[in-house]
C-alpha cells in the first residue's frame, strides 16, 4: 500500500463545466439590432425622399416636359425594379413595429412610445405613397413614348404640381420617424445601462 497521498489535478487544468453565457446588464438579443435596424433603414428612406427635393426634382424643372417626362419614367423604372428598394421600403415599417412589440413586452414604455410615433409617420408615408405618388408615377409611364405623347402637358403639369410637394411631405414624416426611432435609441441605451444584472 503506497504512503503518497493521489496527485492533485494541475492548477491548469480547464474545468470539466463553464459558467453560463450571459449578456450584459439589462440587454437582450433582439431589441437592440432591431432598433439599430429601424434606424439605419428610415435613415436611407429619408434620404432618398431629400435627395428626389434638393436635387433630382429640381434639376427636372429646368428641363422641357419631354425630357422631364422621360427622365421621371427611367427614375420611376429603375426604382420599381429594384428588389433592394422594395425590401427597405417595406421592411423599415416591420421593424418599427416589431421593436415597438418587444419594448412592450419588456415593459419598457419610455422606449416603446416613441417606436410608436415613428410607425405612425412611417405608415403615413407609405400610405401617401400608394394613395398618390403611385397613381402620378402610373399616368406618367402610361404617356409612353414621350416624343409622340398629345396630353403631356397636362400630364406634367398635374405632376408637378402634386408631386413635388407630397414628396417633400414624405420626407418630414420620415425625418419626424428617424428622430422618434433616435429617440428610443437613447432611451433603451440608458433603460439597459441602469437595469439589474440578469444572467441567460
Amino acid at each position: 500500500m503506497s504512503h503518497y497521498p493521489p496527485p492533485s489535478p494541475a492548477p491548469w487544468a480547464a474545468p470539466s463545466s463553464r459558467p453560463p453565457a450571459s449578456v450584459p446588464p439589462g440587454r437582450d438579443r433582439v431589441a437592440g439590432p432591431l432598433l439599430v435596424a429601424s434606424v439605419l433603414c428610415t435613415g436611407l428612406m429619408a434620404g432618398l425622399f431629400f435627395a428626389y427635393d434638393i436635387s433630382v426634382m429640381p434639376g427636372l424643372a429646368e428641363l422641357d416636359d419631354r425630357t422631364y417626362a422621360a427622365a421621371m419614367q427611367r427614375f420611376n423604372a429603375v426604382i420599381d425594379g429594384s428588389a433592394l428598394f422594395g425590401m427597405v421600403f417595406l421592411a423599415t415599417l416591420g421593424l418599427t413595429v416589431a421593436s415597438a412589440i418587444v419594448a412592450f413586452r419588456k415593459k419598457r414604455h419610455a422606449v416603446a412610445v416613441p417606436l410608436v410615433v415613428a410607425a405612425v409617420c412611417y405608415l403615413a408615408v407609405l400610405v401617401i405613397t400608394v394613395a398618390v405618388n403611385l397613381p402620378l408615377n402610373a399616368e406618367l409611364a402610361a404617356l409612353g413614348n414621350t416624343a409622340t405623347a398629345k396630353d403631356l402637358p397636362a400630364v406634367i403639369e398635374d405632376f408637378k404640381s402634386v408631386w413635388v410637394p407630397v414628396n417633400a411631405v414624405r420626407t418630414v414624416l420620415c425625418v419626424l420617424s428617424l428622430g422618434a426611432l433616435c429617440s428610443a435609441l437613447l432611451r433603451y441605451g440608458r433603460a439597459t445601462a441602469t437595469a439589474p444584472f440578469r444572467p441567460v
